[in-house]
C-alpha cells in the first residue's frame, strides 16, 4: 500500500511537471523570441528576425539579466592608468582641458567594475498573452520583474519594462537582459553613436575608448551628454542589426526647467554586457547617481526597447531618430524669429567695425597685418592672440558686397597676415605655417598647444586659405608661389602608404603624436594646388592619400579631429571628409570616392543630436521665458563628442557647417536624415543668437552670450549660412539656380565659398550680390538670395521658405512693396527684378 502511495505521488508530480511549459515564446512575422525552462532558469534559445523572405537568426541567445549592488555609494575616483600605444600614460600632464574628463571616464562605475554584479536567469515566467511575457526572480538584494511584449506599431521592437523592489538599503542599478552575446567573428560593426563605431575590436583601451579607433574591449558606460543617438547597436554578417534604446524621457534634459542640466547622468550605454559579451546594453539607474540610491521596500523602474532590424546600423539608427525620437515632428516646430538672411547681413556691420569684432593691425617683418582677437586658451598667450579664419567668406562678403570697410580696411591686412604666417625659408617646414595664432606681444606665431607643425594645419592655413584667396584673384603670382610652397611640402611630407604624420616636433623635426593615425582629410590641400595650379602629380597624391583614408578610415570607422587643445579628440574633421571625398569624385568621377563621401556624411549623422524630444513645454533660460525647441540640443552638432570631447562639458555648439553638405548629400542619395539634420541646425536658433550682433554663440551652454572670446566665428557664420542657403536653393530649383563652389573652410567643417565667380539663375549667368537695402520680406520664416545678371540689367531674388509650415510674406522691393506671396513648406520661387 505504501508503495502503491508513493507510486501514484510520483505519477502526480510527474503530470504537474508535464503541465508546465517548456518554452515561452513572442513572435510576428517580422521577429521571433524563445525561451526554454532550464534548470538555471528561463534561457532565450531563438532570436530571429525575417528578412527578404528568410528568417536569420543571432548565434548565441542569452536571455541573462544583470542586477548591479552596491552597499556604499561608488568611488568616482579611478583606479587604473592607461597607456597609449606608444607606453605613455594618457593623456599627458600638458592636456589639464582632458585630465579632468578622463578621470571621471575612468571610474569604476564608468569602467563598469563598481558594484556587485548579480547574473541570474530568471526563475519565474508568465505568458500574459500572445505577444506579452513576464519573467520574476528573487535575489538577496532585491526581487526583479521584467514585463516583455511587441510593439504593435513598431513589429521588429520588443517594449520592456524592468521594476526592481529593494530588499535591503544601497544603490542599484539594472542593465538590460542580454538578448544574444554577438560573436566577434559575426560582427560587421558596432557603435554607441556619438562616442564611437568601428568593426572590429581595439585591444588598446586608450585608442578605442578616446579616440573610437576600433570597439573597446571592457563593457564602458558611456553617459547620455555625449551619445547624439541613445541607442548603442550591433550589425551582423547575415545583415541584422540589434539595438537598444531607452524609453524618451528616460535621459537626462540638459535644461531640464530653468537651469543647465548638462551633467546629469540618468542612464549609462555600452556595447556590452557586464561581462564584456557584445551586446547592446542599457543600464538604469546609474550606480551610484542619485535614482540609485533605495531603502528597502523603495522600487525604480523603467522602460526600453530592442529592436532586430532587417538590415544596417544606418536603417537602425533612422528608426531610432525617427520613429521613437519623432525628429520630423520636432523640425516641424522650427520657427525663425530672424532671417538667416538678415544674420548675415547684420553680421557684414559687426565685422567692419572693429570695435565689436576686436580688430587688430599689427606691425611684423615690416607688413602691417590684421586679424581679430582670440582669447581661448592658446600655449604662451597673454590675451594677445590674433586669429583669422574663413578667408573665403572674406572674400564673398567682400565681392558680394562691395563694402570699401572690407575690401580697404580688412582683406589686405589679412592677406599679409597670411602671408608671414608662412614659414618661406628653405628648411624642413618650407611652405607649412608657423602657427595658426599670432601673439602680438611676443611678435611670434604659434600653434594652439605646443610647439608642434601639423601637415593638416598646412591644408587649411596655406592650402585652403590661399586656395580661396586666389579663387577670387586668379592672376596673383605671389599667392600661387606661396600655394605651390604649401603642395610640394604636402607632397615631401607624405608617406609612401599615402598618409601623413599627425605633427612634427618644430625643434627637433622629428614625428611626434605616434600613438594615434592621421585619419583626416590632409590630402585635400593637394586637390586644392590641383584644381588652382592645373598639376596632374598633385591629384595623383590627392588620390593616393584619400585611398589610404578610405582603408583607414572610412572602412573602419576610425577618425581624428584637428583641435589641438583638445588632443585631436574626433570632431567636425569627419564631416569635412565627406566633403573632400565629394570633391575628389567631382574632379575624377571616380566612383568609390561618391561612395566613400556617402559613408563618412552617414557616419558623421552620429555627430548630431537627436534627443531630447524637441517640445512646447515652458521653460526659463536666463530671465528669459523660452518654449523648449528653442533651446533643445536636438539638431545641433558636436565641435566634438567622444569622453573627452567639449560636447561632454559645453553640449554642442551652433556653427553648423555641415549643413551645406548634408543639403547636397540628400540631393545624391535622398536619404531624409540628411536634409532634415541640416534644417534642424540652421533653422529656429535664434535663442542662441546675440540681438545686438546677430552672431550666435558656440558652445550651446553660452545660450545668447554672442561671440564672447570667439569673434573670429562670426566670419565661418557667415560662410556656412551661405553654403547653407546656396546648398537648398540648388536643391529645391532642380539645379536651375546653382553657384560655382570653392574650396572648404579651414578647420570647422565642410562648408564652401562662393562668389568668386558667375552662377546660373534660369539658364543666365549672374553674380551673387548682397544689398540690405533692394528687398525687405515681412516673414522671417523667408530667406532670399541675391544675384545680379553678367549684363546688369535684372536682379534675381531666390526666396526660399525655411519652414515646415506654408509661409505667407510680403516683399518690398527698393521700398515699393509687392502682393502678399505664399510658399510651400521648404519651397522655393525665383522673382526677377528689371534695373533701371
Amino acid at each position: 500500500m505504501k508503495y502503491l502511495l508513493s507510486l501514484a505521488s510520483i505519477l502526480f508530480t510527474v503530470s504537474s511537471f508535464a503541465q508546465k511549459p517548456k518554452t515561452v515564446s513572442l513572435s510576428n512575422d517580422r521577429i521571433q523570441l524563445v525561451w526554454e525552462s532550464t534548470a538555471n532558469g528561463w534561457r532565450l534559445q531563438k532570436v530571429a528576425a525575417q528578412k527578404g523572405k528568410q528568417w536569420q537568426t543571432l548565434a548565441k541567445p542569452s536571455g541573462e539579466n544583470t542586477l548591479l549592488y552596491a552597499a556604499e555609494k561608488p568611488s568616482d575616483k579611478p583606479e587604473t592608468t592607461f597607456k597609449t600605444i606608444t607606453g605613455q600614460e594618457f593623456p599627458g600632464k600638458e592636456y589639464h582641458y582632458q585630465t579632468a574628463q578622463w578621470a571621471e571616464t575612468t571610474s569604476p562605475v564608468a569602467l563598469n567594475t563598481a558594484g556587485q554584479a548579480i547574473h541570474f536567469f530568471p526563475k519565474e515566467a508568465k505568458q500574459a498573452g500572445k505577444n506579452s511575457l513576464t519573467f520574476r526572480q528573487e535575489t538577496d538584494a532585491a526581487t526583479v520583474s521584467t514585463e516583455w511584449s511587441i510593439d504593435p506599431k513598431f513589429p521588429q521592437d520588443v517594449v520592456v519594462k524592468q521594476t526592481l523592489t529593494a530588499k535591503k538599503g544601497g544603490y542599484f542599478s539594472l542593465a538590460s537582459p542580454t538578448l544574444a552575446d554577438i560573436p566577434e567573428q559575426n560582427l560587421t560593426w558596432a557603435t554607441v553613436p556619438g562616442y564611437f563605431q568601428g568593426n572590429k575590436l581595439q585591444p588598446n583601451f586608450v585608442l578605442a575608448y578616446a579616440y573610437g579607433h576600433g570597439i573597446p574591449t571592457l563593457p564602458v558606460l558611456y553617459r547620455e551628454r555625449c551619445a547624439s543617438t541613445l541607442s548603442p547597436m550591433i550589425s551582423t554578417k547575415n545583415g541584422l542589426t540589434l539595438s537598444v534604446i531607452p524609453e524618451p524621457g528616460l535621459a537626462r534634459d540638459p535644461w531640464a526647467n530653468d537651469k543647465i542640466t548638462q551633467l546629469d547622468w540618468n542612464i549609462g550605454l555600452s556595447h556590452m554586457n557586464r561581462k564584456a559579451q557584445l551586446s547592446p546594453t542599457l543600464y538604469f539607474p546609474v550606480l551610484g547617481e542619485p535614482k540609485s540610491a533605495l531603502k528597502s521596500g523603495e522600487t525604480v523602474s523603467y522602460t526600453f526597447r530592442y529592436s532586430l532590424t532587417d538590415g544596417d546600423w544606418f536603417k537602425a539608427l533612422n528608426h531610432t531618430v525617427y520613429d521613437i525620437y519623432q525628429f520630423k515632428e520636432t523640425l516641424a516646430l522650427r520657427k525663425s524669429k530672424q532671417s538667416l538672411t538678415d544674420r548675415i547681413q547684420k553680421m557684414h556691420h559687426y565685422l567692419t567695425d572693429p570695435k565689436t569684432s576686436l580688430w587688430n593691425v599689427e606691425e611684423f617683418e615690416g607688413k602691417k597685418i590684421g586679424a581679430q582677437s582670440y582669447l581661448g586658451g592658446v600655449v604662451g598667450s597673454n590675451k594677445d592672440a590674433m586669429k583669422n579664419s574663413d578667408y573665403g567668406a572674406m572674400w564673398m562678403l567682400a565681392t558680394a558686397t562691395g563694402d570699401p570697410l572690407l575690401t580697404n580696411n580688412v582683406l589686405p591686412y589679412a592677406e599679409n597676415f597670411k602671408l608671414v604666417q608662412q614659414e618661406t625659408a628653405d628648411n624642413f617646414f618650407k611652405g607649412a605655417v608657423e602657427g595658426q595664432y599670432y601673439l602680438a606681444k611676443s611678435k611670434k606665431f604659434v600653434e594652439e598647444w605646443g610647439a608642434v607643425v601639423e601637415p593638416i594645419a598646412l591644408t587649411y592655413y596655406t592650402m585652403l586659405d590661399i586656395g580661396n584667396m586666389l579663387l577670387f584673384k586668379p592672376d596673383d603670382q605671389e599667392l600661387k608661389d606661396r600655394l605651390r610652397f604649401g603642395a610640394e611640402r604636402l607632397l615631401t611630407w607624405q608617406k609612401p602608404d599615402g598618409s601623413w604624420a599627425v605633427a612634427y616636433d618644430k625643434q627637433t623635426e622629428k614625428e611626434i603624436f605616434k600613438d594615434i593615425q592621421d585619419v583626416r582629410p590632409t590630402f585635400y590641400g593637394l586637390i586644392v594646388a590641383n584644381r588652382i595650379l592645373k598639376d596632374p602629380k598633385y591629384l595623383t597624391a590627392a588620390r593616393k592619400g584619400a585611398d589610404w583614408l578610405i582603408k583607414n578610415a572610412v572602412e573602419t570607422g576610425s577618425f581624428l579631429g584637428v583641435c589641438g587643445d583638445a588632443r585631436y579628440a574626433p570632431d567636425f574633421a569627419t564631416g569635412q571628409s565627406a566633403q573632400a571625398f565629394l570633391d575628389l569624385y567631382d574632379l575624377t568621377r571616380d566612383e568609390r570616392y561618391k561612395q566613400a563621401a556617402i559613408t563618412c556624411a552617414k557616419i558623421y549623422t552620429t555627430s548630431i543630436y537627436t534627443h531630447p524630444i524637441a517640445s512646447r513645454k515652458p521653460k526659463t533660460v536666463n530671465g528669459t521665458p523660452r518654449e523648449d525647441w528653442e533651446i533643445n540640443q536636438s539638431g545641433l552638432s558636436f565641435e566634438h563628442g567622444g569622453i573627452f570631447g567639449s560636447a561632454g562639458r559645453h553640449g554642442p555648439i551652433q556653427l553648423a557647417s555641415h549643413a551645406g553638405m548634408f543639403i547636397r548629400m540628400y540631393g545624391l542619395t535622398k536619404e531624409p536624415i540628411f536634409a532634415d539634420m541640416a534644417r534642424a541646425g540652421a533653422i529656429g536658433r535664434d535663442a542662441f543668437v546675440d540681438p545686438k550682433t546677430s552672431v550666435a554663440s558656440y558652445y550651446w551652454q553660452a545660450m545668447n552670450r554672442g561671440a564672447g572670446p570667439y569673434p573670429h566665428h562670426a566670419w565661418w557664420q557667415v560662410g556656412w549660412l551661405t553654403d547653407y542657403l546656396l546648398a537648398e536653393a540648388e536643391l529645391r530649383s532642380n539645379g536651375k539656380v546653382t553657384f560655382p563652389r570653392g574650396f572648404v573652410t579651414p578647420k570647422v567643417g565642410p562648408h564652401q565659398t562662393y562668389g568668386f565667380a558667375a552662377g546660373t539663375v534660369n539658364g543666365e549667368k549672374a553674380k551673387l550680390l548682397i544689398d540690405e537695402n533692394r528687398v525687405k520680406i515681412d516673414n522671417p520664416s523667408v530667406d532670399y538670395i541675391l544675384a545680379q545678371s553678367e549684363k546688369q540689367n535684372k536682379t534675381f531674388v531666390i526666396l526660399l521658405n525655411n519652414s515646415a509650415q506654408p509661409s505667407d510674406f510680403q516683399i518690398t522691393v527698393s521700398d515699393k512693396p509687392a502682393s502678399r506671396k505664399q510658399l510651400p513648406p521648404f519651397g522655393l520661387e525665383v522673382l526677377t527684378l528689371e534695373n533701371k
